[in-house]
């Protein structure tokens, strides 16, 4: 069954996309559980992250790090959080959150919204800003 990621990879569903190469795509989460929440996700519907091939695998992983670097350019924080937890869509992809404190990167706590305009100048700035 497709999923909704890619879905937006195929443009069906619109998403407010901050990066993308040849092979994965990073968009803002319409959920998040902070402002500058990201989604990093193979453009290869994979639904478990240690199924992936080798290469593609490392190159997901320096994707999401040139991602994170662009993030902390553009939202305040600490650092950047990591979180895989994959049970919520069945296909591979990476939390990136910022971080103030340990409990920034808690996915019980509610999750946000924020007006359509913001999520877009914030996909802007991220989109270009040099990693």
């Amino acid at each position: 069954m497709t999923s909704i990621f890619t879905k937006i990879i195929n443009g069906e569903i619109p998403c407010y996309k901050v990066a993308e190469n040849e092979f994965n795509i990073a968009f803002l989460d319409i959920s998040p559980i902070c402002y500058g929440h990201v989604l990093v996700v193979p453009k290869i519907q994979i639904d478990y992250i240690f199924d992936i091939e080798d290469n593609s695998y490392q190159q997901l992983w320096l994707f999401a790090k040139e991602v994170a670097k662009k993030i902390e350019k553009v939202v305040e924080c600490k650092r950047i959080g990591v979180a895989v937890i994959g049970l919520e869509v069945p296909h591979t992809h990476i939390h990136l959150v910022p971080l103030n404190s340990v409990e920034d990167i808690n996915f019980s706590k509610p999750k946000l919204s924020f007006p359509a305009k913001d999520l877009k100048e914030l996909a802007n700035k991220i989109m270009n800003t040099n990693s």
